[in-house]
């Protein structure tokens, strides 16, 4: 579903350890390593994710359809 696109976007993650009674501008490498690995946790989620969605809407065309007609009508009758 197009809606759930903007779950792929990284979080930046600047201001963490800001206020923590860490140096300034100093950030442990671990901490950056862990970081870097749960991002790719969590992106490797996402991608897993969009595919099991994909293959339920293969495997259930018809609840894909009403879920796609129900999604349009929401859209059609929300108000910017």
């Amino acid at each position: 579903m197009a809606d759930r696109d903007f779950h792929d976007t990284p979080s930046t993650g600047t201001d963490r350890g800001a206020g923590r009674g860490a140096e300034p501008g100093a950030e442990p490498a671990g901490e950056l390593e862990r970081e870097a690995e749960r991002r790719r946790r969590r992106a490797q989620f996402l991608r897993d994710l969009a595919e099991a969605r994909q293959l339920r809407d293969r495997v259930q065309p018809r609840r894909a359809k009403t879920a796609r007609l129900r999604h349009a009508m929401r859209m059609r009758t929300f108000r910017w």
